[in-house]
């Protein structure tokens, strides 16, 4: 798969960059913001593997007619996202478990209808290792609270600078306040792997707006609001990733990805005027060759506004 997309991030990367600014800003606005909190402690009290991180999304463009517009650049998602991915003991690693991993990544997307299929693409810059400073922010919060020490200064990813691109295509058919949303998606970069996957939701909350999936749980979050003052949607989805490679499981220090990955997900979304509150829980099974079990992992996301 390395072979077949060695150029995603980098072609994806200058699209991305290069197409907005070659268009005229005038009358570009933020059209919506997410906020977006994931830790396995608010799923399964946990601390481990895909431990946690925040997101936040902007979204630009010069106006939100109710759909995806047909030229891609119109609507621009960017994108900073901090992520902790850990051993199961962060005090003292078991050999052979999952290595330490600070990373900031730093992206801009687009959305576009293309002859009826949904189409996310863009690329994000993953900045990995000591450099991040991640861990060091992390240990001083271990030592304010007095949580267990952290001793993973030598078991931890390399520095480094990544660029990584991602293209999903969907489908959405819909039957009244139910949605059925098909999709595939290529990441090439610092994990490369192809996907297939379906969500579902239950309710009227968020049509007629924009929502974006999360990297780490697949979980699809309001961005744009739509048209409802309120109310509930209820969202399930299921998706398996065929994985060929990841700089954070290295093959050169002994680490062996699981060829699979699956994900299984459920969220609940709460709408009160032009405010949510977003709930959801995602199973993760298990990542690399030695992992003894899959893990929940919890995302909380408030979109308020006043």
């Amino acid at each position: 798969m390395a072979v077949v997309f060695p150029r995603l991030g980098a072609a994806v990367l200058v699209l991305s960059v290069l197409a907005p600014a070659a268009q005229a800003q005038d009358g570009r606005e933020t059209l919506g913001l997410v906020r977006q909190f994931t830790n396995d402690t608010i799923a399964d009290r946990q601390d481990r593997w895909r431990s946690g991180g925040f997101a936040i999304s902007a979204f630009r463009g010069t106006h939100w007619a109710g759909s995806l517009p047909t030229q891609p650049f119109e609507i621009m998602e960017y994108r900073l996202r901090g992520e902790v991915m850990a051993p199961d003991n962060l005090a003292n690693p078991a050999p052979g478990d999952r290595l330490y991993a600070g990373t900031w990544w730093l992206g801009a997307h687009t959305h576009f209808d293309w002859q009826g299929f949904e189409v996310t693409a863009g690329a994000d810059i993953a900045i990995t290792g000591e450099q991040s400073r991640i861990r060091a922010f992390q240990s001083t919060i271990h030592d304010w609270f007095s949580m267990p020490r952290m001793d993973v200064e030598n078991h931890q990813v390399d520095n480094g600078v990544h660029l990584h691109g991602t293209v999903e295509v969907a489908r959405t058919l819909g039957w009244g306040g139910t949605e059925l949303r098909p999709f595939v998606e290529l990441q090439a970069g610092a994990e490369t792997l192809a996907r297939a996957g379906f969500d579902l939701t239950l309710g009227n909350l968020g049509q007629g707006g924009l929502r974006t999936r999360d990297p780490i749980t697949g979980q699809r979050l309001e961005g744009i609001v739509g048209d409802s003052d309120g109310g509930w949607s209820f969202l399930l989805g299921a998706d398996s990733a065929w994985v060929d490679s990841s700089v954070f499981l290295p093959a050169d220090r002994g680490y062996q990805v699981e060829d699979v990955r699956h994900r299984v997900r459920a969220g609940v979304n709460y709408g009160f005027g032009s405010s949510n509150i977003f709930y959801g829980v995602t199973w993760l099974s298990e990542e690399f060759v030695g992992q003894t079990e899959g893990q929940l992992v919890g995302s909380l996301s408030l979109g308020l506004q006043f």
